[in-house]
């Protein structure tokens, strides 16, 4: 009976870790930084990735887990909204790239993330002040601005301040 007993206290002093651990990480990510950047990212804008046949992949990716393609090219658009800002619409942007394409930097990476940030300006200057290699290029389009980084391993990161509505 003994080894019931200590298998039950186990099994309800592992529960309880975890609820008091969940409850902290809930705290520790609902608080705002005690110290950090003033500008920050806000979100994932875009996951981009590469394959030998993009078209193939993308076909696989809306038949097998539902991914809606965009006019049946390898794209998708993720809506969402703002946390804390529910009339703020947003999105996400999904797209597969040749294997080719030289589009994610020359680090060789099969991946690239877009992040979403409400000011690029001062994000850049903020980065620049931090030593981080920025791209002077900021390209705009309907969508709004954008500019490139490179994290400290070589990876394109691009950054993406959204127009309106995006």
């Amino acid at each position: 009976m003994t080894k019931h007993l200590l298998k039950a206290a186990l099994i309800v002093a592992v529960f309880a870790a975890g609820i008091f651990t969940g409850g902290v990480l809930m705290q520790a990510q609902s608080a705002a930084p005690a110290a950090g950047p003033a500008e920050r990212v806000t979100g994932i804008g875009g996951i981009f990735f590469k394959a030998k046949d993009p078209k193939t992949l993308a076909a696989w990716y809306r038949d097998a887990l539902g991914v809606a393609l965009q006019d049946g090219a390898p794209l998708s658009i993720f809506a969402w909204r703002e946390t804390g800002e529910p009339s703020k619409p947003a999105h996400t942007a999904w797209s597969i790239f040749p294997a080719t394409t030289k589009y994610f930097g020359a680090g060789g990476s099969s991946c690239m993330l877009n992040y979403r940030v409400r000011n690029l300006d001062r994000m850049l200057a903020q980065l620049r002040a931090l030593g981080v290699q920025v791209d002077e290029k900021i390209e705009e389009d309907f969508n709004g601005r954008f500019a490139s980084i490179v994290d400290p391993e070589g990876n394109k990161v691009q950054l993406w301040e959204p127009k309106e509505g995006y």
